[in-house]
């Protein structure tokens, strides 16, 4: 027989034609189960016919993959002949037989894609009637094998599986290189079959190209069912070690890099087979270098898939063997390795380590995560080595880790201050290119309080700033300013200025570097707030300089902040700014700070507000003017809506300080002008005469009143003393009532009220006085009363005792005693406190003549099951009549409180008339009557006497000392 590849197509389709005769002819003659073998015989003479026609379609036909698919069936024809002669007696070996059959013409079908419709056609039914043949099961066999034909049939069947494997092994390969989706997918299932059970031979492998077949399959997106493609690789590889070279290359490599991005499944596949593939040293080496490779196994590594997870870990340990590898995991978040190799690699992959780490542009995450891995530890160690480089790269690195809060406590901890400190002292050559990133880590340790716990620290930076270049000035200064501007460090500050700190800083104002000249100023700022007695009248003419030369906003900023420290006592400073003609300046950079969130914005408002109470000097009436004159006024307003709670409260000192002489000027300006008519706008609502901004000071001209009620609206109290200070200079005693009004008019007295109930004592004690005088205004008592009372008697049970006084004189103001009133006031008399009670009982006498000398409140038994409870009130007072000066009225009277309605709850109160009864006083030998009406009283609704006045207080007393 002529070798399969030497034959031509027809000599192929002229065998299969023969043997497909020859077979039908075999079953024809079958002397067992006659029936089933001539119905397969009729089926098979149907096969000739066909490749009669494909024959003579040679030139055409004869492709690879057609030839491919004519030979497997002219195998199967072939094993189908040795069939039948060993196992003609078997049913389902011939069915299996026929089945074989049809699958064989189904590849030619599909091979021979270009072939007539009609041709197809004939295949297709005759493929699909071969698939369909069953025979009956009940048939048995006319005859018995005998032992020897048995042996032969069994090596028959082994190489009869052999080949249908071959066959099997060709249809896979077929379909995996031209099928669709469908047919691929069946494809890889039958090899990952065939790989399990062994029966694929390495030499097909690669004969056939299945891996790179299988690779550039995975590569191709639309392909839905990924994973099945990696499995079959992953039993390659298992199967046998020797397939992981068929994919070491880095195009096979890149392929599975890019499953890394797959879904669940593929990512779990795909990382496990990486892994498997990493035991060659080619694939360590290139699988690092692919981009994406390792940012996506981090990526997996931080995922919920914990087989993916552990899998990664794994292949990045593996892969952290290559210090360019460390590197890149770094750089993708993953940073144990990289401690790993700080902690124990050799001295160049610490460098290189330390190098790569401060290179980095480091998130709050990643500067974390470095602290809690225990990056800090062996970098302080490498700092501490005798190697220059070892030094370099690690105090670099340091310095981009030292800006989170807890990595400069881990940097405190490991002792590394008086370190810094010694090498900025060292005068070495050698070691002057590490002094600034010393300096500048010191700077980010300042920021720390722990740091506070050794003066000696900013004393030593003080006395290194003239040793300095201007780059490690500036570290310094930021060091020196971060720990002088913490709270808690007014001893260090305290220190500082001893040892002239405010002397040395003035030479730096002066430097051209415009860095170390904010600095110094911002130091100068922070001392001078403890210190302004060191601030001499040169220094002063300095930092004035500075103010009118500078372009720079941050050196204005903190040159307005120093003077805005120096005492307003201090009034040749006074002089020599109002000469040097500052009040224009400080508006000017006021009016050019546009954003309320510029960083210098807040500094700016408070240093400005706070130089300004030093212009609006209540006692110095001239320089008041000038600043009105310059246009204070309304730049204080301006202030009082700033963001920064200190320029508010500054700007409202100010204010109350020009207010203070608002209605001395006016009065002067209208004794003057009498001549002249006033016009009706410019009479002021307060003053009552002509009121100008910039004449008289009038904040009510101002418009300055509603900005200040709504800080006192707000949930700041800071500011809230200094609002009410000004408020206070509209209700002087001469113009008491239109202030009040004007107040009122505003809304202010709910905004005042406020301040009773958060605010600090001082604020308190004027928030009440300024209620007091707005409630000697009977329409503002009745319209707020009932408010103001709820607030006050908070006020007495939670206040400072100090305001207690206060408290029961405004309560006395209220007239909330008063029985039009009586409802409310059972409603809340059991709040008020004992000392309040007894400040009330004090003032009941300033009601009565002040003649009088003695009161008693004592109970009486209940003799009427109808009564509640009922007191007795004796007033012994002397004679008011010219005829008996000497005799002393001796006045009793008995108050009944029935018991409230039974249909009412328990919590409602029956009207004052029904729940009082008033006896006739009794009689007492010692007492002298005095009549009263003897029935429920309607006229004690309006009382018309002090005496019944003071019974009403007194009754009150009464219930509040039975709470």
């Amino acid at each position: 027989m002529k070798e399969m590849q030497n034959r031509t197509f027809s000599e192929v389709v002229s065998e299969i034609i023969a043997s497909t005769d020859e077979l039908a002819s075999i079953s024809k003659n079958s002397e067992t189960e006659k029936e089933m073998f001539t119905e397969l015989a009729l089926v098979l003479e149907k096969i000739p016919p066909i490749f009669n026609d494909l024959r003579d379609c040679d030139k055409i036909m004869d492709t690879p993959t057609i030839r491919k698919a004519v030979e497997s069936l002219e195998k199967e024809i072939k094993r189908a002949k040795c069939s039948i002669k060993v196992h003609n007696q078997k049913v389902k070996h011939v069915e299996s037989i026929a089945h074989d059959l049809g699958r064989s013409l189904g590849l030619v079908l599909f091979a021979t894609v270009e072939v007539s419709t009609q041709f197809k056609t004939k295949i297709g039914e005759l493929h699909k009637e071969l698939m369909k043949m069953k025979f009956d099961e009940n048939c048995s066999p006319t005859s018995t094998s005998s032992r020897t034909t048995e042996f032969i049939c069994d090596l028959r069947v082994e190489e009869i599986e052999e080949e249908r494997n071959s066959i099997k092994a060709c249809d896979i390969a077929l379909h995996l290189k031209y099928g669709k989706d469908d047919e691929f997918k069946r494809a890889v299932v039958g090899l990952k079959e065939l790989i399990q059970s062994k029966n694929v031979d390495d030499g097909w492998l690669n004969e056939e190209g299945i891996v790179s077949i299988l690779l550039n399959r995975l590569g191709c997106n639309k392909f839905i069912n990924r994973p099945i493609i990696i499995q079959v690789l992953r039993c390659l590889v298992w199967n046998n070690p020797a397939n992981k070279e068929m994919m070491a290359d880095v195009g096979s490599l890149s392929t599975l890099v890019k499953s890394l991005a797959g879904d669940e499944e593929e990512r779990r596949e795909v990382v496990g087979l990486l892994l498997e593939l990493c035991d060659l040293v080619n694939v360590r080496r290139r699988l690092g270098r692919i981009q994406g490779c390792i940012v996506m196994l981090v990526s997996i590594l931080k995922g919920d898939d914990q087989i993916a997870s552990y899998d990664a870990r794994k292949l990045l340990n593996v892969l952290s063997g290559n210090t360019q590898n460390v590197l890149y995991m770094a750089e993708a978040g993953y940073f144990k390795p990289m401690v790993q190799h700080l902690i124990e690699g050799s001295d160049m992959n610490k460098i290189l380590m330390a190098t790569g780490l401060s290179r980095m542009e480091h998130t709050e995450q990643s500067k974390a995560s470095l602290g809690e891995e225990g990056v800090i530890e062996p970098l302080v160690q490498m700092f501490r080595t005798e190697k220059l480089e070892a030094k370099l790269s690690a105090l670099s690195a340091l310095q981009s880790l030292s800006g989170l809060k807890e990595n400069i406590q881990r940097l405190i901890s490991s002792g590394i201050v008086v370190s810094l400190l010694q090498l900025l002292f060292s005068v070495t050559s050698v070691l002057m290119t590490l002094r600034e990133p010393a300096a500048a880590i010191l700077a980010k340790i300042s920021e720390s309080e722990s740091i506070l716990t050794n003066y000696d620290v900013a004393l030593q930076m003080l006395s290194l700033l003239n040793l300095s270049s201007p780059i490690i000035q500036n570290h310094l200064l930021q060091a020196l300013n971060n720990i002088a501007a913490n709270p808690s460090a007014l001893e260090v500050r305290k220190k500082m200025v001893e040892s002239g700190a405010i002397q040395l800083l003035f030479p730096f104002l002066m430097e051209d570097n415009a860095k170390v000249k904010s600095g110094a100023l911002k130091l100068l700022y922070t001392l001078s707030k403890d210190a302004p007695e060191e601030l001499e009248e040169s220094h002063i003419c300095v930092i004035l300089n500075i103010i009118s030369s500078t372009d720079c906003k941050s050196e204005r900023v903190f040159a307005v902040g120093i003077l805005s420290n120096v005492p307003v006592t201090q009034k040749k400073i006074t002089d020599l700014l109002r000469k040097a003609n500052l009040v224009p300046i400080l508006i000017s950079i006021m009016n050019s700070s546009t954003s309320k969130s510029d960083v210098f914005a807040s500094l700016s408002s408070e240093s400005v507000a706070g130089l300004l109470v030093r212009f609006t000097n209540p006692f110095d009436r001239k320089l008041q003017l000038h600043s009105v004159e310059q246009g204070v006024i309304p730049l204080l307003v301006k202030l009082l809506s700033s963001e920064s709670h200190v320029a508010q409260s500054k700007a409202a000192i100010s204010l109350a300080q020009l207010s203070q002489n608002s209605l001395s000027l006016s009065k002067s300006r209208t004794s003057r002008w009498l001549c002249v008519p006033p016009s009706k706008d410019s009479i002021c609502e307060v003053h009552g005469r002509q009121c100008f901004i910039k004449r008289t000071f009038c904040l009510v001209k101002a418009d300055a009143i509603r900005p200040m009620i709504e800080i006192l609206e707000g949930k700041e109290s800071e500011v809230d003393e200094a609002v009410l200070s000004a408020l206070t200079t509209l209700l002087e005693d001469e113009i008491c009532d239109n202030g009040s009004n004007y107040v009122v008019k505003m809304s202010g007295v709910q905004a005042i009220l406020k301040v009773l109930g958060s605010g600090h004592i001082d604020s308190q004690q004027k928030a009440l006085w300024i209620l007091e005088r707005i409630f000697r205004i009977e329409e503002h008592r009745v319209k707020y009363g009932e408010t103001a009372w709820s607030v006050l008697v908070d006020l007495s049970q939670k206040g400072d005792s100090s305001l207690k006084s206060t408290i029961a004189k405004l309560l006395v103001r209220l007239e909330l005693f008063q029985f039009q009133h009586s409802e409310y006031l059972l409603a809340n008399h059991r709040r008020l406190t004992l000392s309040v009670k007894k400040e009330i009982r004090i003032l009941h006498q300033q009601l009565l003549p002040t003649e009088t000398n003695q009161i008693y409140v004592d109970s009486l038994p209940k003799s009427d099951p109808r009564i509640d409870f009922c007191i007795d009130v004796r007033i012994d007072r002397p004679s008011i009549g010219p005829s008996q000066p000497n005799r002393l009225h001796k006045l009793r009277y008995s108050i009944y409180v029935r018991k409230a309605h039974p249909d009412l709850r328990s919590d409602s109160f029956l009207p004052w008339a029904s729940l009082f009864h008033c006896k006739p006083p009794k009689s007492d030998a010692s007492y002298t009557p005095m009549p009263m009406t003897a029935s429920p009283s309607p006229s004690l609704v309006a009382p018309r006497s002090t005496l019944i006045r003071f019974a009403c207080f007194s009754f009150v007393y009464h219930m509040s000392s039975m709470a």
